[in-house]
Order: C-alpha cells, then structure tokens, then sequence
C-alpha cells in the first residue's frame, strides 16, 4: 500500500503559494490548579519566519504542545496575556469564534500527536475528509477529493485504496501522512506537526521526515516541528527553539544550536544522547526531573534545581533572554555575583538568544 514518495506538486490554490509569519508576543497560558492558576506558558515571545521551518525541543511537560494549540486559540488553559499574530489572520485570540472555525485548517494545519488517534475508526479515510470539508463550508467537494488524492499521492500511498481504508488498516507512518494530507488539503499555509515521529519505526521515521521536508519545500510553508527528540528537530529544523518549564531558554539557527549550546539545559539534552560510537559512558542523564504545574518555583530561573552553574541569584530572579557575548563556553560565575545577562530581548546578528544568569551576555 506504501510506496516512495515522487516529487511533491505545489497546491493549485493560489492562496498556498503566499507565505505566512507567526509572531508570539509575551504569551501567558495558565492552568486552573487547587493552589490557584499556574502557568503551563509563561511569557513566551517566539517568530515563525516564513517559508522555515521552526524546531521546538524539550523534554515532556516543558509546555511545547500548549505552546502550540495556543496558536489555533486551542488551549484548554487561559490565556492571560500576550497575543498570536499571523500574516493574513491577525491575531488569533481577537478573532471571532466563526472566523476562527474557519482559520483552523484552511489557514493553519495542525497534524497531532498520536496520530492513530485523531482518525475516527468508524469512518473511512474518504468520508472523513468529506466531513472535514463540510465542516468547513467547503461547497466544491469533488475538487477537495481531487487535491487530496493529489497530497496522497504526493505523500507516498495509494490514493484510491487508502481513501477507502479505515485507521487499523493503515500501519503508523501512513497514518500520520494522512494526518499530514488532513492538515494541508483546505490549503493551510501555516502546518503544525506535534511529534511527528512518535511511536514509528526508524524506516517509518525516515520516510515521514522526507516527506514533510519535500511538501515543506514544494508548498512554501511556514512549519513549525515540535519534538524532545534532538536527531528530528537537527534533521528537520532550520531554526530552534529550547523550552523548559514553559519558558525559552535558548533560541537560534539549529546548526549553532546544536553544535555549541551556551544554556546548561540544552547542554545537559546533547548529553544525555546515546552514542553509536565511542564510549557509551559518555551520555550522562539529567538529573531529576521537569517540574510540573505544582512544582515550578515561584520566583528565579526555573532550572536552577537541575542546574551545575546555580548561583545565589538564580534563586530570586528568573533570567531574561539576551544575545550571548562571545563563543567561549559557559561557566559560572562567582557566588553573590550579580546577573550575567540583563534587559530586554534581543536577536543580533544570526538571531541568537539565552536566558540564563550563567551566560555572559550583553548589558544595558
């Protein structure tokens, strides 16, 4: 039923070919908890340039898939300040509930986690789409049939006999490529994909990164990957973002990102890879664990618990992302030294950012 995926065909919808920028402004998303609201997002300011494709890493719980449902007004939280801009929407949370309705799949595709899950097991692939449609208010019905065998196609299956299947007939990779066709069939500019690999094999995992690299590229997308897995997000990322207890702590192109992260969180996440090479002893586990909503301090850097460079001021004073100073590595400071980092944020040139006391950065 799978087969190698051709040359993906750019949508025939001249609405698809204009790419759209995400721009997240101080974005606050708090959860209802018995000691009062507790942020799941705190303050979270981040830009989806068009046409590239944003990786955001971190460990489960740091806030990624909240972060990203906030981006359709999906949230099951509150939103308590901020806002989410998108070029040719404006923002999302000002929008009025049939707009809304509208914008979800026809502007931005989302393509969930567990994607065995968001296909009805009653319906077949076929009457699901046209349910989608429907739901939509889309009136040419056929012509959506027709761009969707065209994605199917585009994706590696068999557009007739897949249109007639149900969810356990497919195996997990081709369902999530259905979840991808879903995502992209209303001619959506903007695609969300929460762990696109989870639970697939590593053939299946393969297959599924090329296909959301070539339907990226063919259809001009703004595309954001969320993933705790640092070999999709160096794969697939032209840009990353490091989130841990709601917040961005590192922000830059992955290449750098990756290859000389200045955040002792995103140092402690290259540490813990497995090696295929070398001496196994040398992937070292983080210590302890995330904190939950109960758990997240009150006040200073969130992962000063977890963290080998803690000072006495990361204790009272949450660090503010800044452009790192120099290519040095990270050490710490003495103790009772005063914040390394300080002000606003800023990108300057290659648009880097940290959020951590530890990190020598630019001062007002």
């Amino acid at each position: 039923m799978a087969r190698p995926a051709p040359a993906v065909t750019p949508p025939a919808s001249p609405n698809a070919n204009v790419p759209a920028a995400v721009r997240v402004r101080d974005l606050t998303v708090a959860f209802a908890t018995a000691s009062g609201e507790r942020p799941a997002v705190s303050h979270v300011s981040l830009d989806l340039p068009p046409g590239q494709i944003t990786g955001l890493l971190g460990e489960s719980g740091s806030g990624k898939s909240t972060l990203a449902l906030a981006l359709l007004n999906a949230t099951p939280g509150r939103v308590t300040s901020g806002s989410v801009e998108i070029d040719g929407v404006g923002d999302v949370f000002a929008l009025p509930a049939a707009e809304l309705r509208r914008v979800r799949g026809a502007e931005i595709g989302y393509v969930f986690q567990a994607s065995q899950n968001s296909l009805n097991p009653l319906k077949p692939v076929g009457k699901q789409l046209l349910d989608l449609g429907r739901s939509h208010g889309e009136r040419d019905l056929r012509g959506l049939l027709r761009r969707a065998r065209g994605l199917l196609e585009d994706v590696g299956l068999d557009s007739a006999r897949v249109l007639s299947c149900y969810q356990h007939e497919l195996s997990g990779g081709m369902r999530q490529r259905v979840g991808i066709v879903f995502a992209l069939v209303l001619n959506a500019h903007v695609l969300i994909l929460d762990e696109p690999t989870t639970a697939l094999d590593m053939l299946s995992q393969a297959s599924v990164l090329q296909i959301i690299r070539k339907v990226h590229a063919a259809r001009r997308l703004t595309t954001l990957v969320i993933s705790h897995d640092v070999g999709v997000i160096g794969e697939l990322a032209d840009r990353t973002a490091v989130m841990y207890a709601g917040r961005i702590v590192e922000e830059g192109p992955t290449g750098a990102l990756l290859v000389g992260p200045r955040h002792p969180y995103t140092r402690a996440l290259l540490a813990a890879l497995p090696r295929i090479t070398g001496d196994p002893e040398l992937a070292r586990p983080l210590t302890g664990r995330p904190p939950d909503l109960m758990s997240i301090p009150a006040a200073g850097c969130m992962f000063r618990a977890r963290c080998p460079l803690a000072m006495p001021v990361c204790a009272s004073t949450e660090p503010v992302t800044a452009e790192p100073a120099g290519a040095g590595p990270v050490t710490a400071e003495p103790a009772g030294a005063g914040p390394a980092s300080a002000g606003s944020a800023a990108t300057g040139p290659g648009g880097y950012r940290v959020a951590c006391h530890a990190v020598p950065g630019e001062r007002p």
